[in-house]
């Protein structure tokens, strides 16, 4: 298993660090060569479904998944998502927790990425990519001046 966390912690307040992070096909602005389509109806909960295409022509796939869990924080109270990876290339889960913390928000990005074709030998490696790549993303969902 290659599993990876991320935490940030932000200025903005926890109800707009969370529509920042649950705003799936925003996503794509800061992950390379990739797209993502919502393939559910809105508003986002238990049952969206959404695929991340990556890659170029013949050299891309796609990475289908669906939301499992869905609590929006409230005062007080974390939020907390969690994805699950319905693939055939990528598999496994991803969490996303958002928590109000001092005038702002923090936010925690835990994810189990398995890719089928490789060994466990390469869950090390495949971690440090995600967290570097994820980490912007998030990074990048969370930036003041990404307004929209």
């Amino acid at each position: 298993m290659a599993v990876f966390r991320i935490q940030r912690r932000t200025s903005l307040p926890a109800a707009e660090a969370w529509r920042r992070l649950t705003d799936w096909e925003r996503h794509a602005a800061h992950v390379p060569l990739t797209t993502i389509t919502v393939t559910t109806p809105p508003p986002s909960g238990p049952g969206t479904r959404f695929v991340a295409r990556s890659g170029l022509g013949r050299a891309a796939f796609d990475d289908p998944m669906e939301v499992v869990r869905w609590a929006p924080p409230a005062p007080g109270v974390a939020g907390h998502c969690r994805l699950e990876k319905r693939g055939t290339f990528v598999t496994g889960w991803a969490e996303i927790e958002v928590r109000e913390q001092g005038g702002g928000s923090e936010v925690v990005w835990t994810e189990d990425l398995r890719v089928r074709i490789l060994p466990a030998l390469l869950d090390r490696p495949t971690a440090w990519a995600g967290r570097l790549m994820f980490g912007r993303a998030v990074t990048g969902l969370l930036d003041r001046a990404d307004s929209t």
